[in-house]
């Protein structure tokens, strides 16, 4: 099930990092519990994460002041679809903006996911 990113609002992550392997962004709650953003690839589409404006150390140990989605599509033409999404998370620290980028023969999704994965069920 996705889970809408204002979701993390009011959250206090022990950790947030990015993998950079699978383009994985991890919140990790104080019990083992996580959330996590991405984009399951399918065959003929791309989604990145394309930039980090800020420092993810802002958005530890501290409430999830604001958690917002923008989205920007680029120009399609008949070959190619792209997709800017914005996530911004603000805390008392400081704002972080994480951007992805997706492309696509414009049938399949661009989109970016959060799941809620519980302590007990990672692998």
């Amino acid at each position: 099930m996705r889970l809408n990113i204002k979701e993390l609002k009011g959250k206090t992550f022990t950790d947030v990092y990015k993998n950079e392997y699978n383009n994985l962004i991890y919140f990790v709650l104080e019990n083992g519990d996580r959330y996590v953003q991405y984009h399951d690839q399918d065959c003929c589409e791309t989604v990145t994460i394309d930039d980090i404006t800020g420092d993810l150390i802002d958005l530890m140990n501290t409430p999830i002041l604001v958690a917002e989605e923008r989205i920007s599509h680029g120009d399609a033409n008949e070959y190619v679809s792209s997709t800017w999404t914005f996530y911004e998370f603000r805390t008392i620290k400081g704002s972080v903006t994480i951007k992805w980028y997706g492309e696509s023969n414009g049938y399949y999704s661009e989109s970016v996911d959060l799941k809620f994965v519980a302590k007990n069920d990672l692998v």
